[in-house]
């Protein structure tokens, strides 16, 4: 399992709001966090460190969040604070800006500067919920002068590399207890590379990116790609790259470098057999016929298909369905 679980139920109703805003003034730059709902606070959150980055997915019930000029000259951890509100509606003045942001938007705030971050309605007792992301600011591979351009704006977090950095945020949160601390360093990285994309995409400013920073966001984004059109027997090396404005060659060699040296083809030939390998196996689908659950994933001839599962699991798929089914069922694993 990765990460600290904090939820205030755990914790006596008289001082969840004074614990949790002692937790939140440790883990991000001290501010005055005030809530109107402090006889009844509730909150939650999963602290992840990955490295020197920290992810920490949470819900509270609404709470202001106000950092002065005074408190930066008092204490300043160099960090950037990157947000992503996934429930309720929020304000951020900084840098000279005022933004509103609502569900799936990003929205970015430097500790050397003042803020204040308050819900649109501090009285409704709804959770807000989202996801933050803490790194320090010399680990962003771009200027400093170009990210205060993105302070105290909104990112959508459903659009371009934004929306693979909300997928992946997401995913760490669903699978943390599976996850292990050895994954961390790791994990950290891939976020940091995902942040500083989308970063450099907001400001339309990739070729200041480091190499491989962008390649790796690159992989990323065909990957995704590919994943969402396995369906599409029409999905071939030329599709892919015409989709990511990019040369054939120049696909293979990204992918190459991001997958073990697996190539585009193979990658969608695995995914496509383990979907329908999977779904073979699932007694719910026991009635659809093989031949559909090919198509479903992409492969409309049914020989093409029977000749690919045979060589991937040494057997025909028909023979491999009734035996699984059959194992099922012995093992009362059955609908």
């Amino acid at each position: 399992m990765i990460g600290t679980v904090f939820r205030s139920e755990d914790v006596p109703a008289d001082d969840r709001f004074d614990h949790w805003r002692e937790m939140v003034g440790r883990m991000r730059s001290p501010s005055d966090i005030i809530s109107a709902h402090t006889t009844d606070f509730w909150a939650e959150f999963r602290l992840m460190e990955l490295g020197p980055v920290t992810v920490w997915p949470t819900s509270f019930l609404p709470t202001r969040y106000r950092r002065s000029q005074r408190m930066v000259r008092q204490s300043d951890p160099e960090l950037y604070h990157l947000s992503l509100l996934l429930d309720g509606e929020l304000t951020l003045d900084h840098a000279g800006r005022s933004g509103a942001f609502g569900a799936f938007d990003l929205h970015l705030a430097d500790s050397s500067q003042p803020y204040d971050l308050r819900p649109a309605d501090e009285l409704r007792p709804a959770p807000v919920r989202g996801v933050g992301v803490d790194f320090p600011k010399s680990l962003l591979p771009l200027p400093p002068h170009r990210v205060g351009e993105l302070l105290g704006r909104g990112i959508p977090g459903r659009e371009g590399v934004a929306a693979l950095l909300t997928d992946f945020l997401l995913g760490l949160e669903r699978q943390a207890d599976t996850l292990g601390p050895a994954d961390a360093p790791r994990l950290g990285t891939v976020v940091l590379d995902l942040v500083s994309a989308v970063l450099g995409q907001a400001l339309d400013a990739e070729a200041a990116l480091p190499p491989e920073t962008r390649q790796e966001a690159l992989a990323r984004r065909v990957t995704a790609f590919i994943r969402q059109n396995l369906h599409d027997p029409e999905l071939t090396p030329p599709v892919i790259a015409a989709a990511h404005h990019i040369s054939v060659s120049y696909l293979h060699r990204v992918f190459q470098q991001h997958s073990r040296g697996e190539t585009v083809a193979a990658w969608i030939r695995a995914r496509r057999l383990e979907g329908a390998h999977r779904d073979l196996a699932d007694r719910s689908l026991r009635t659809t016929p093989v031949h559909v659950i090919a198509t479903r994933w992409g492969y409309p001839r049914a020989s093409d298909f029977t000749r690919a599962f045979r060589t991937a699991y040494g057997v025909p798929p028909t023979e491999y369905r009734h035996e699984s089914l059959a194992d099922r069922g012995r093992h009362g694993n059955g609908a």
